[in-house]
């Protein structure tokens, strides 16, 4: 599996739509911590994530007739634009599903990728369980905003833009993880092209799913998730992530 990820990587189509961002020095924090320090700027993408990286990757793996009657994704937050906007691109219909709860700029940002915005349940996970159905019932294809192998593999052109930007040793490399996706497809390209470099998934303590998954060597759910950072409050890690983050892991945060 690891193999045919690193493929995906290499042919993937997500530039039709992406930028290849920037890596940026961060010289305050450089001097701060006497480290050299760099962001990837993934929020200067068209959607301001790199969510519009897996999103695009799984609508354009489909074939065409799959999506004839367009998608449907179940997100409140960058996930729901990357979808709607991909969709945008390959001009066909998106059907985003957020939780009532979901502030209205959100929604707007949905509909100005000319996406349609369903508001359904009042969590994430009955507006996903809804979506599902929704996607069963109707034949569309779900766009899954981490599960999803193509998603994954979206996600992890950014490894292979770091070790392009950056031909010198690199120590670490820090990753953000709440469903595993980003986490998955960066470690998988890392340690198949410079396994020297040590990769460390780093999320908040009140929703460390996957600190949870690797001490019970299975995935876990969590019965509470702090929601301050809303994009990593996720209560269980993906099960297609952890396949691939479990071995591969050199330490969580």
């Amino acid at each position: 599996m690891n193999d045919r990820i690193v493929k995906k990587i290499l042919k993937s189509p997500v530039y039709d739509i992406a930028k290849k961002t920037p890596l940026e020095l961060a010289p305050q924090l450089t001097q701060r911590l006497s480290n050299t320090i760099y962001f990837k700027r993934e929020d200067l993408q068209p959607v301001f994530s790199f969510k519009l990286r897996g999103a695009y990757a799984k609508i354009k793996a489909l074939s065409s007739d799959t999506i004839q009657q367009g998608v449907i994704a179940a997100s409140a937050g960058n996930h729901a634009q990357g979808v709607a906007l991909s969709a945008q691109k390959l001009g066909i219909p998106a059907t985003i599903v957020m939780p009532i709860t979901t502030p209205p700029i959100k929604v707007a940002s949905v509909e100005k990728y000319g996406g349609t915005a369903l508001l359904h349940g009042i969590t994430y996970d009955e507006a996903y369980q809804f979506a599902q159905n929704y996607s069963e019932s109707k034949n569309i294809p779900l766009v899954h905003p981490y599960d999803d192998w193509d998603v994954i593999a979206g996600q992890g052109t950014i490894a292979k833009e770091i070790l392009e930007q950056h031909p010198d040793p690199i120590d670490y490399i820090f990753v953000p993880v709440g469903g595993g996706g980003l986490l998955a497809g960066i470690i998988t390209y890392i340690k198949a092209i410079k396994p020297s470099v040590k990769v460390i998934a780093v999320e908040p303590d009140n929703a460390a799913c996957l600190r949870a998954a690797l001490d019970h060597n299975r995935r876990v759910k969590l019965k509470q998730v702090g929601i301050f950072a809303d994009g990593v409050a996720v209560a269980q890690i993906g099960q297609k992530p952890f396949k691939l983050i479990k071995p591969l892991i050199d330490d969580c945060i």
